[in-house]
């Protein structure tokens, strides 16, 4: 079976996590699909498959006669799709020998060469999208489909390897899931994860990354008696954003250039709640964010009065490259992959992070690749099956590397 094939079937299954619910998986549904997966691996022949409390599935394809001695290789793909779309009632669209241009997918929307240059690039190949009214969902579904697919080429035969480990996890986009895999039932001492966009992306630098909430706290009495004493908490709110650099936001930076994103606003005259993430990938520049937030909130309560406004900092994920720097290897047997599946490796930092993050800093160093997708997280999310197949080449060359 393609890769697309199995993404085909992955996408109509409801994974959306959800930051709200304070549980691991932050959503039953994720289950559907980790059972789903644990019943196609062991008609496969993969006699470990199991799903665990936490909705982790883990699968051993075990080494090819000879090469038991190898040291585990990991592949892990995330269950969960992203809560900013809808992701339910998924209604994949297969437009076959697509032809680079403009293309209504449904629901009034069109791609267009103009919103994404790279779309001439995918000229006769079949393009995959949603119908216009939710995500796709080939972040992640798409990097379990390679997975899959390349387990199912393994065990078919043919090619000698090591002991690989396939690990697929909950809650990724949502900043959880890797800290409950078990690395020792998982098995693996390497690991990638395929959870990025182009197929010839390799990508070992991710964003510090932390979330920050202003609480305000405001005094309410009669506006036409209030000089003096009202402390209306939605302007506080306002003179806090307002300090911060007006250029540093998501839709003014690329690369590694950082920014403050504002997620939510809420308040009124008693009561208001700002919640950022912040983001950069040089952690000096990450602390000094955070010392901004600090010295904003120190300024503001001067000003206002002590307690009017909390903020609360909590991180969430670091930079993977100090961990991946030693490793070396697992940047150049990509790169050699890449290269040998046809194509140049396209090395990018990663504006947002993976499962890879906190597994490098759990020991585990964690590179990631591309699943050959686009415009994640939205309905022009878009995903080609030439590209599947490419990728499922690269993951091959890989174990061919680690297997010598």
């Amino acid at each position: 079976m393609r890769a697309y094939e199995r993404l085909l079937n992955y996408v109509k299954i409801y994974t959306t996590s959800d930051d709200e619910t304070g549980t691991t998986p932050s959503t039953a549904r994720q289950f559907d699909l980790a059972k789903l997966l644990v019943g196609e691996m062991k008609e496969m022949g993969i006699a470990d498959a199991r799903v665990d409390e936490n909705c982790n599935v883990y699968g051993t394809v075990p080494a090819t006669p000879g090469l038991e001695d190898r040291k585990g290789l990991g592949f892990i793909a995330h269950l969960d799709t992203a809560p900013d779309c809808c992701g339910e009632n998924v209604n994949p669209q297969v437009w076959e020998n697509y032809d680079g241009g403009e293309l209504e997918i449904g629901n009034g929307l069109k791609l267009t060469p103009a919103m994404f240059p790279h779309l001439p690039k995918l000229a006769g190949r079949t393009l995959i999208t949603s119908d216009g009214s939710t995500l796709l969902g080939a972040d992640d579904k798409a990097g379990i489909a390679e997975i899959m697919t390349l387990a199912e080429q393994l065990l078919a035969g043919g090619m000698p390897h090591g002991k690989i480990c396939l690990a697929f996890t909950p809650d990724e986009e949502i900043g959880g899931g890797a800290e409950t895999l078990d690395l020792d039932a998982f098995g693996a001492a390497y690991a990638y994860t395929v959870d990025g966009g182009c197929e010839t992306e390799l990508s070992y630098e991710n964003f510090n990354a932390a979330e920050a909430v202003f609480k305000i706290r405001g005094v309410s009495v009669h506006p036409g008696d209030s000089k003096d004493t009202m402390i209306n908490a939605s302007l506080v709110a306002c003179e806090i954003n307002a300090a911060l650099p007006a250029m540093d936001i998501p839709a003014r930076t690329e690369g590694y250039e950082g920014f403050f994103h504002l997620c939510d606003i809420s308040g009124n005259v008693e009561n208001a709640k700002l919640t950022y993430i912040v983001r950069d990938h040089s952690l000096e520049n990450f602390n000094a964010r955070c010392e901004l937030l600090r010295h904003i909130e120190k300024c503001m309560n001067e000003r206002y009065g002590a307690g009017t406004v909390e903020l609360v900092l909590k991180d969430q994920y670091r930079n993977m490259i100090e961990k991946i720097r030693p490793c070396k290897e697992l940047i150049d047997y990509a790169k050699e992959a890449i290269r040998e599946a046809g194509s140049e490796p396209v090395v990018e930092p990663i504006r947002g992070g993976t499962d890879g993050a906190q597994l490098s800093f759990r020991g585990l160093p964690c590179p990631n690749l591309g699943t050959a997708g686009y415009a994640f997280h939205g309905p022009y999310e878009h995903i080609t099956a030439e590209g599947m197949d490419f990728v499922v080449e690269v993951l091959k060359g890989i174990t061919k590397k680690f297997s010598k």
